[in-house]
């Protein structure tokens, strides 16, 4: 026993500083030890060639499950972008673009969204709880069964949008367009539709 002890001293001695402190992994004998670890890598963090900063420029990038969660990606374009089940709560993505994206449940959750272009966006089963859309785009998205309970969206757009069995419960809709949209089975209780655009709506409430 005392003989494999200072053999595993030794070994851990062996180890080179900088590996041992990034906590990556280092083969001994040709078995990897893995050492987990929650930190990022310093500077942006790149996925599927998409380098994920402020203004990047990604249309079509692959970022499904990805863990994308209190980045900046303000000003991006991630048009038509396969973003299925992503995490990305929490983050600053002014006026990012999302035209025709992927957003197949993924979460949004408290993240700064104002002013994002999203039509014909896919937001099913979307989580975007107590997000910030004041003048965002959904112009003919697919927002079935999407989260929105007490989201901030005066001035959003959503012409031609497909709201089915979503949870719109003490959301503000302050002077938003809803025309041409179809909105059915939705829980819209305390929620706020003052000035808003409602011709042509299906399922609007227009009595509210």
């Amino acid at each position: 026993m005392l003989r494999f002890l200072l053999f595993l001293t030794a070994l851990i001695g062996a180890m080179p500083a900088n590996a041992q402190q990034a906590g990556i992994m280092v083969e001994d004998h040709g078995f990897p030890i893995i050492v987990d670890t929650t930190d990022r890598p310093d500077g942006p963090l790149v996925i599927d060639g998409c380098e994920l900063k402020p203004g990047a420029v990604c249309p079509g990038a692959d970022l499904r499950n990805a863990n994308l969660s209190g980045l900046d990606l303000g000003g991006a374009d991630f048009r038509g972008a396969k973003l299925t089940r992503a995490d990305l709560s929490h983050g600053s993505m002014k006026g990012i673009d999302l035209s025709g994206a992927d957003l197949r449940g993924a979460n949004l959750e408290k993240s700064q969204l104002q002013g994002m272009k999203a039509p014909g966006a896919d937001l099913t089963g979307a989580d975007l709880d107590y997000t910030r859309l004041a003048g965002a785009d959904f112009s003919g998205a697919n927002m079935t069964a999407v989260s929105m309970e007490a989201s901030w969206a005066p001035k959003a757009r959503f012409v031609g949008a497909t709201i089915v069995a979503a949870n719109l419960s003490e959301a503000k809709f302050y002077n938003a367009d809803l025309a041409e949209a179809h909105l059915e089975s939705n829980n819209i209780r305390f929620a706020i539709w003052e000035g808003v655009h409602m011709e042509n709506c299906t399922g609007c409430p227009l009595d509210w």
